[in-house]
């Protein structure tokens, strides 16, 4: 299997969107996406706030990661956050996510960035081996927050 990337354009919103559903699906979550293809043109395409690279398998969409600049302050420059990262069912197993891990790890030091980071669900014990098989470490003491919806609109009022 000839594996390559190529990087998502406007009109795969559509693509984009359908794998968003997919890892949702997988991640027991699919009730939590709100996202349209027009929402994803406008923050992904015009805004340019993320980035998604396909990984293709014989020329054929296989799967995706979709990506952000973040900054860290100790560091004193900008990392990369892995928000999605999925290969489809029936191209798991030929190492193609662990080649979109690579891909991002090689943009994170081509665009001089002091890390790659990303979060795993607590019960993905598959995903948090595959993880720990790259090398990756888990962040221990630290716990995520988040503020969203309505909460959020209170917040900034």
């Amino acid at each position: 299997m000839e594996i390559t990337f190529r990087y998502a354009e406007k009109k795969d919103a559509g693509l984009i969107l359908d794998f968003i559903k997919e890892l949702a699906v997988y991640e027991k979550l699919l009730d939590e996406v709100v996202a349209t293809e027009a929402i994803l043109e406008e923050w992904i395409f015009e805004k340019k706030k993320a980035e998604v690279i396909f990984v293709m398998a014989d020329g054929k969409e296989a799967g995706y990661a979709l990506f952000f600049h973040n900054f860290s302050t100790f560091l004193g420059r900008a990392g990369i956050y892995l928000e999605d990262l999925y290969v489809t069912p029936e191209y798991r197993g030929y190492g193609l996510g662990k080649a979109l891990i690579k891909k991002l790890g090689s943009i994170a030091v081509e665009r001089g960035c002091g890390r790659l980071e990303w979060s795993c669900l607590d019960w993905n014990t598959k995903s948090i081996d595959f993880y720990r098989s790259l090398g990756a470490e888990p962040m221990e003491g630290w716990t995520v927050y988040r503020v969203t919806g309505d909460t959020l609109k209170n917040l900034a009022e």
